[in-house]
């Protein structure tokens, strides 16, 4: 895998490290499962094994999967656009520190809540929401907290609409 302009990777002791222009990632893999070598602006992932299986083969290959959005990620970054969907009470969102209220949902009292993982960043503009950041796991897994924090139990869901959804 040929590595993009600007990123360096390092590897030491069942960790490697993708460092870009927009910031650092690193990452936790088995030495004893996993070969990663690094050769200047290539880098090889195989199976540490004389007769690999097919469960190390799919496993380098998912690492080397990790190790390329790593290295988009540091270099572009990534973006997930939402969108908020309400009809029957007007909703506000507050982004407090790591963790996003939800207020006001189908008029509720207590305001919900949805955890901001790592360091990506909630941008909410009216009812659009852009979750972005350099780590591809933490920026879905943000998103997937703001739309699960908004699900409408013990309602008719085609009467009652309302939401985050992907835009």
């Amino acid at each position: 895998m040929k590595l993009p302009d600007g990123v360096n990777v390092s590897v030491d002791q069942g960790t490697i490290s993708v460092k870009g222009p927009k910031g650092q990632l690193s990452r936790v893999f088995d030495p004893q499962r996993i070969i990663v070598d690094v050769q200047g602006t290539d880098v090889t992932v195989s199976p540490n094994a004389k007769k690999a299986t097919r469960e190390l083969k799919s496993l380098a290959g998912t690492f080397q999967s990790h190790i390329a959005n790593m290295a988009q990620g540091v270099v572009h970054g990534f973006e997930v656009k939402l969108q908020l969907v309400y009809s029957h009470f007007p909703v506000s969102l507050e982004v407090k520190g790591q963790t996003v209220a939800i207020k006001n949902f189908l008029g509720e009292k207590n305001p919900r809540h949805a955890k901001v993982v790592g360091s990506t960043q909630v941008d909410v503009k009216s009812q659009s929401i852009t979750v972005s950041g350099i780590d591809k796991e933490a920026v879905g897994q943000t998103a997937a907290n703001l739309i699960s924090a908004t699900g409408v139990g013990h309602r008719d869901e085609r009467v009652f609409q309302d939401g985050i959804y992907y835009a």
